[in-house]
């Protein structure tokens, strides 16, 4: 039997400190972590909500006109939670910069920050947002100014992304490659051929060709100003992935009752398992639960087709093929559900029945957070 995920006791719980929402792209992580901290802070803690998202729909939901990289207080006419709510909305650019300043002197950092590779590399490379993520995460654990710090986490293809982060993109600034860039910029002429010896000036001839000649100077010059900064940074990735393995830490896998959604969802709590990472438990979202449940589907379309026969009652008729349908719509949901509670008995759940409307507002928020607490 499958154990229902209770989130009351779990954000009442002081222990419990960084929630983090996952899942594939488009099942309402945003909505489910912008509701879940409504709740919490209306339950009496102290709470911030780091949105990943760049639409404005979280802020406006929150009555903010915008979100920006530091948390900002939920001040609303008519919202008076018995504990404190900030939001937050993830630049990813500034928070790397941020993390230069952190790491290099005041010197050294500005000959970073203006470097074009570098530029280029903290808005767009890959796996930089999800990195960013984390060292946001990390920041607001070492400033220790919430209770309850909940993540919505990037969009992606893949919700391992995620996870991978932090480690490939430490590795891929430490790699073979860009450590080859710097080599021209950390050895003088002599003791560069002392070195790699010619070869190494047909291997940047070639990838000047392919790359061109400024790309790659831009390049070395970035790594030689970095390479102080590449101990820290595999340091805090370290940091960063102990962080999501903490106790007080807790994985909500959000997926929609689909078979992608469900799929990606199930791959996700296999790879937290094989981390030890703590898993909560899965939200499955959207569902359409069938209040009425005693009229079968079969039985409602025989109807449907008696009164479309006769010619009476249209209207009935049509109720009653809405009530066919929605019975068909809940029982594949169903089955998709089974399925993945028998691949995975141990993982709690919860249903949070879709809402007529999309959520715009502090109200919409607290109904989700009701039916996440299955009231």
């Amino acid at each position: 039997m499958t154990t229902r995920l209770d989130f009351d006791p779990l954000l009442d719980d002081p222990a419990t400190r960084v929630l983090v929402c996952c899942g594939s792209g488009g099942v309402g992580k945003t909505t489910t972590a912008a509701a879940l901290a409504l709740r919490a802070a209306e339950r009496g803690r102290r709470v911030v909500v780091l949105t990943i998202d760049p639409a404005r729909r979280l802020a406006q939901s929150l009555g903010l006109r915008e979100l920006d990289n530091h948390p900002r207080e939920v001040v609303v006419e008519g919202f008076e939670p018995k504990g404190e709510l900030f939001a937050m909305m993830l630049d990813m650019r500034r928070t790397f910069d941020d993390m230069v300043l952190t790491h290099a002197g005041r010197d050294r950092a500005d000959q970073i920050l203006s470097n074009p590779f570098y530029q280029t590399i903290s808005s767009s490379f890959s796996g930089t947002q999800e990195y960013m993520a984390m060292e946001k995460l990390g920041q607001l654990v070492a400033q220790d100014e919430w209770d309850l710090i909940i993540v919505d986490t990037p969009p992606s293809r893949s919700a391992l992304d995620f996870l991978d982060a932090p480690q490939r993109l430490s590795t891929v600034l430490d790699g073979k490659f860009i450590r080859m860039l710097s080599a021209p910029a950390r050895a003088s002429g002599r003791g560069l051929l002392k070195i790699v010896g010619t070869g190494f000036s047909l291997f940047t001839r070639a990838v000047s060709t392919i790359v061109g000649g400024q790309l790659l100077q831009d390049a070395s010059t970035f790594v030689q100003a970095f390479d102080s900064m590449f101990g820290g940074f595999r340091e805090r990735a370290q940091r960063t992935y102990e962080l999501l393995r903490s106790p007080g830490t807790g994985f909500v896998v959000v997926a929609a009752a689909e078979p992608d959604a469900l799929r990606e969802a199930s791959y996700f709590v296999e790879r937290l398992s094989a981390e030890n990472m703590p898993l909560c438990g899965l939200v499955a979202n959207r569902t359409h639960p069938v209040i009425a449940t005693d009229l079968p589907a079969a039985k409602a379309l025989a109807a449907a087709e008696d009164l479309d026969r006769s010619g009476e009652a249209p209207l009935a008729a049509a109720v009653l093929r809405l009530h066919a349908d929605r019975v068909a719509v809940a029982d594949r949901e169903r089955r998709l559900l089974a399925r993945f509670t028998r691949a995975h008995p141990g993982v709690a759940l919860v249903g949070v029945p879709a809402l007529p409307a999309d959520v715009h507002d502090l109200d919409g928020l607290r109904e989700i957070g009701r039916r996440l607490a299955g009231e």
